[in-house]
C-alpha cells in the first residue's frame, strides 16, 4: 500500500464516496468535494453520508467541503467522480486549480452527448492536460458493497504504466484488489456501453422474460460493446475482464444497480420521469445511449441492443415492441 498526502474526490455520491472510503483505508488523506453543502457537513459532523451510503461510517482521514478549489489545492491525485454529462462544465471551473503535474482519475461510466467523447478524452480537452496524466478505474464496483468492505476487484488503465500503478498502490486494501491495464479504451467502453445493456436487462426482468433471455442479453451486450470497442482500437481482450464482462454481469445482476432498476421502472410501463423520480440517482446509460448510438454509427458498427434501449428511453417506444424488433431481425452467423 502507498498513502498519499492529500487526495481530491470531487463528487459526493455513493461510488465517490465508497471510493474515498478505499483511498482513506489505504492510508491516504482524503478530501470530498460534495455539490451541496449538507452532504459536505454531514460527512464532517457524522463521519457518514446519510443521503448516498446510510450507515457506512467513514475513515477518519475523509474529511469533505462544498467549495472545489479547497478540495483541489495542493492534491497529487485528483479523482472526478461526477455525473459524465456535467463533467466538462465542472472541470472548466476546476482546471485553473490542478496542481500541474496531478493525476486525473476518472470513476465516470459514459459518453458525452453532442461529441461523443470518452470520459478521458473530456478531462484531456477541457483540462488541458496531456492523455497520459489520466487513469480511468473501472470494473465491477457496486459502491454500497465496496463500502462494507465485501472482496471486490477493479481496473485501473492508464497508458502511463507507472501513474496507473501509483493508484493502483494508492487503492489496495484488504478488501480492494486493483489490476493495472494499458488500454483506456476499451476500459472506459466496457463501462459506458455496460449501463446500456443493464438498462435491456432490468426492462426484461420487469417483463417476467426469464434466465435465456437474460443471458442472451449479456452475452449479445458483450459482443457488442467489443465491435464498437475494436473499431475505436480497443483490445478484444479487455471486454473479458473485469472492466467487460465483470463489470456487466455485476450491473446486468444487481438489484444495487442502478440502470438495472432503472430499466426495471421502464420495462413495468413507467415513463422516463416516473422511473427518474422513483430511482433519484444518476443511471448514466439513459443519457448515454444516445452519444453511444450516434458513435456506434459513426463507425459503422451495428449495436442492436443499444439502439431498442434508446428508442424505449427517448422515442417512447413499448418494450415488448423492442423486444420483437430485436428477436425478429436477419438471422447471421455468431
Amino acid at each position: 500500500m502507498s498513502a498519499l498526502s492529500h487526495v481530491a474526490v470531487l463528487g459526493g455520491g455513493s461510488w465517490g464516496t465508497a471510493f474515498a472510503k478505499i483511498l482513506a483505508d489505504a492510508g491516504s488523506e482524503v478530501t470530498i468535494w460534495a455539490r451541496r453543502d449538507s452532504v459536505a457537513e454531514a460527512i464532517r459532523t457524522t463521519g457518514m453520508n446519510p443521503d448516498y451510503l446510510p450507515g457506512v461510517r467513514l475513515p477518519e482521514r475523509v474529511t469533505a467541503t462544498s467549495d472545489a478549489p479547497k478540495a483541489i489545492a495542493g492534491a497529487g491525485l485528483v479523482v472526478l467522480a461526477v455525473p459524465s454529462q456535467t463533467l466538462r462544465g465542472n472541470l472548466a471551473e476546476w482546471a485553473g486549480v490542478l496542481d500541474p503535474d496531478a493525476t486525473l482519475v476518472s470513476l465516470m461510466k459514459g459518453i458525452e452527448l453532442g461529441t461523443t467523447k470518452r470520459m478521458s478524452e473530456v478531462i484531456v480537452e477541457t483540462a488541458g492536460v496531456a492523455p497520459d496524466r489520466v487513469v480511468v478505474v473501472s470494473g465491477p464496483n457496486l459502491a454500497p458493497e465496496i463500502a462494507a468492505e465485501q472482496p471486490a476487484a477493479t481496473v485501473v488503465a492508464g497508458t502511463d504504466i507507472d501513474r496507473a500503478t501509483v493508484v493502483q498502490r494508492a487503492i489496495t486494501t484488504p478488501y480492494f484488489r486493483p489490476y493495472t491495464n494499458d488500454d483506456v479504451i476499451g476500459a472506459e467502453l466496457g463501462g459506458a456501453v455496460k449501463n446500456v445493456i443493464a438498462l435491456a436487462y432490468g426492462i426484461a426482468t420487469a417483463m417476467g422474460l426469464g434466465d435465456n433471455t437474460r443471458a442472451m442479453l449479456i452475452t449479445r451486450g458483450l459482443a457488442e460493446t467489443a465491435r464498437l470497442g475494436v473499431a475505436l482500437g480497443a483490445d478484444p481482450l479487455t471486454f473479458a475482464g473485469l472492466a467487460g464482462m465483470g463489470d456487466l454481469v455485476a450491473s446486468c445482476s444487481s438489484p444495487l444497480a442502478r440502470n438495472r432498476m432503472f430499466g426495471e421502472h421502464l420495462g413495468r410501463g413507467e415513463t422516463l420521469e416516473q422511473a427518474q423520480a422513483a430511482t433519484r440517482q444518476t443511471a448514466e446509460g439513459v443519457k448515454s445511449c444516445l452519444a453511444i448510438r450516434d458513435l456506434s454509427r459513426a463507425h459503422g458498427v451495428e449495436m442492436p441492443i443499444t439502439e431498442q434501449v434508446e428508442r424505449v428511453c427517448h422515442e417512447g417506444v413499448n418494450p415488448r415492441t423492442a423486444v420483437i424488433a430485436l428477436m425478429s431481425r436477419t438471422t447471421k452467423p455468431e
